[in-house]
């Protein structure tokens, strides 16, 4: 479809003014990262490295980073083992109430944050008797990671034909090899994908995490807590931006791994239909 100049014009526009609405306050703490005065005003007086040193050398923020990698972990592992085991069983199983799991599965993303720390804290310290801790941090992590593996992969399945599987079941596969040689090479890259940005969800939580935590600290909890503190407010910018680079790191090779898949299966359908097209 060819568009106007107007409206290729406008497009644009509103594409120019959409990106800046979201990248303009990351731009600013990116700059205020390298502000040589301990005090934020715009624009900076000047611009220096040395706070990345301090932040460097912060052994609080490094324990931080350290916990948050390791409950993002843990919670995307569970998030891959719980959530590819509901979306096979909901995208190749047909049974009453389907379509009712599959909600339950998708909306603890969409349930306020606050709400899901709320009643986790209350299950755990009232009902199960259970000490807030790295556990409970990463039960409520994997709450709504479950969500991004699962739509991935059940995705992922929806595409792919179940004579596949049945034409390897016919072979003398076992459910078992099925898996492994058919099943799994098929949503690989979905899975890769639906961990990579489990991981960056768990990475950045924040609201979930002030009502499940003991007495560490993942690396959003020591922001939130210096962001208040004057004399560590530079060395929060610098932290920050640290996080935002780190956290684009998966979002970008998830991106990409869907877009690469998006072109091999449009370059099959092709492929399939000319090879079984009648001569």
């Amino acid at each position: 479809m060819r568009l106007s100049r107007r409206s290729t014009a406008l497009l644009r526009g509103g594409v120019a003014v959409g990106l800046a609405f979201i990248y303009i306050p990351l731009i600013v703490i990116a700059i205020y990262a390298f502000n040589a005065s301990a005090i934020l005003k715009w624009p900076p007086s000047g611009l220096t490295l040395d706070w990345f040193s301090r932040a460097f050398h912060d052994s609080a923020a490094r324990d931080a980073l350290w916990t948050s990698v390791r409950v993002g972990l843990v919670a995307t592992a569970t998030a891959l083992l719980l959530g590819t085991l509901a979306s096979m069983a909901v995208a190749r199983h047909r049974f009453f109430g389907r379509e009712t799991v599959s909600f339950l599965v998708i909306l603890p993303i969409a349930l306020p944050g606050i709400v899901t720390g709320v009643a986790l804290s209350n299950t755990f310290t009232q009902v199960l008797g259970v000490r807030l801790s790295l556990l409970t941090v990463i039960v409520g992590h994997a709450t709504f990671c479950i969500v991004v593996v699962y739509n991935n992969v059940i995705a992922r399945l929806r595409r792919m034909s179940g004579s596949i599987e049945e034409a390897s079941a016919d072979l003398g596969a076992d459910p078992w090899q099925t898996f492994r040689y058919v099943t799994l090479p098929t949503m690989r890259t979905a899975l890769v994908a639906g961990g990579l940005l489990a991981f960056a969800l768990s990475f950045d939580e924040i609201i979930v995490t002030l009502f499940t935590i003991g007495s560490q600290k993942t690396l959003p909890i020591w922001i939130f807590e210096n962001l208040f503190r004057p004399n560590e407010l530079p060395v929060v910018n610098v932290v920050a931006l640290t996080l935002i680079l780190l956290s684009m790191i998966p979002v970008y090779l998830a991106h990409r791994l869907t877009r690469e898949e998006e072109g091999a299966a449009g370059t099959r359908g092709p492929v399939l239909r000319e090879a079984t097209a009648e001569p």
